[in-house]
């Protein structure tokens, strides 16, 4: 990024721990002087904790400025084991008590799993946690668990020889944004498919706008437009940046799917906010029963 802002400034990194990036974000919309100087990189959680008002948020994620964020491309597949005999929807279906294996309540993997099985209208669920990523593809292959969820391409690099053995039956994807196809798994159902409302489709919309988001650049509100412009224009050259696609390759072993400002912005103000739309999916990816449809 340095290269690409005039002069050629010095940047020097701080890291702000505290409440899953809440401090460091609250520090950037109040604390600190809109000049330009100052830019925070958070998780995907600074827009999640703000619609869903998670205790400590001081901050309008409305009025931050963005300058993007380098990854907003997402696949999640459901699968289950094969020795389950949960290879079809019918059977999943006619099934009860289906074990679903994941981190904690709360995770990412827990949430979508739970979203997958309420939209999949699977029968009480039971939801298996305590796991790292790791320890949920030992328990499903000793048969603790019966279904997980997990990103396509972890799946690809970690575990392709459950896909070459047939060890695994994939039953669904959801695609972030909707529509990117997973080359390896553009067969395979999108989740949307098995909404029945608008809600429903309306709590996809929502998950689908927090993970999109990825990581984003954010400035405090304020800060000048000459200076936003000059932050948003070297931002952008970076993500085209062949070294920097290269790092980041090296760095994540994913390729860089750049989210630009104008995205951003447009998938912030299209995210539902609708409070009966909140608490459906805080229903979903709480610890209690799946909500009834």
């Amino acid at each position: 990024m340095k290269k690409h802002i005039p002069g050629e400034p010095t940047l020097l990194s701080e890291y702000m721990p505290g409440a899953g990036g809440i401090k460091a974000v609250n520090h950037i919309y109040k604390n600190v002087r809109p000049d330009g100087l100052t830019v925070g990189n958070v998780g995907g959680g600074l827009v999640s904790n703000a619609v869903l008002g998670e205790a400590g948020v001081l901050y309008d994620f409305n009025k931050l400025i963005y300058l993007g964020s380098p990854h907003s491309h997402y696949h999640w597949v459901f699968m289950t084991r094969r020795e389950s005999a949960l290879g079809s929807l019918e059977a999943l279906r006619g099934a009860s008590g289906v074990r679903i294996g994941a981190q904690s309540v709360g995770h990412s993997v827990y949430i979508v799993g739970r979203l997958f099985a309420y939209l999949m209208g699977l029968k009480e669920p039971k939801f298996v946690v305590g796991y790292s990523g790791p320890e949920v593809d030992l328990a499903l292959a000793r048969g603790e668990v019966d279904a997980r969820i997990n990103n396509a391409d972890t799946l690809l690099k970690r575990n392709p020889e459950w896909l070459a053995k047939g060890v695994i039956d994939l039953h669904a994807i959801m695609e972030v944004p909707k529509g990117a196809k997973h080359p390896d798994f553009a067969r395979l159902s999108e989740v949307e498919e098995f909404a029945r409302s608008e809600k429903e489709r309306k709590v996809l919309t929502m998950l689908r706008a927090f993970r999109q988001v990825g990581s984003p650049y954010i400035l405090p509100p304020g800060t000048p437009k000459e200076q936003v412009n000059i932050l948003q224009q070297a931002i952008a050259k970076t993500f085209n940046d062949p070294g920097f696609r290269s790092e980041y390759k090296k760095l994540t072993g994913d390729d860089a799917t750049p989210l630009l400002p104008d995205e951003m912005d447009r998938s912030i103000k299209e995210l539902p906010r609708e409070r009966e739309i909140v608490e459906l999916f805080k229903k979903i990816a709480g610890a209690g029963p799946l909500p009834p449809r």
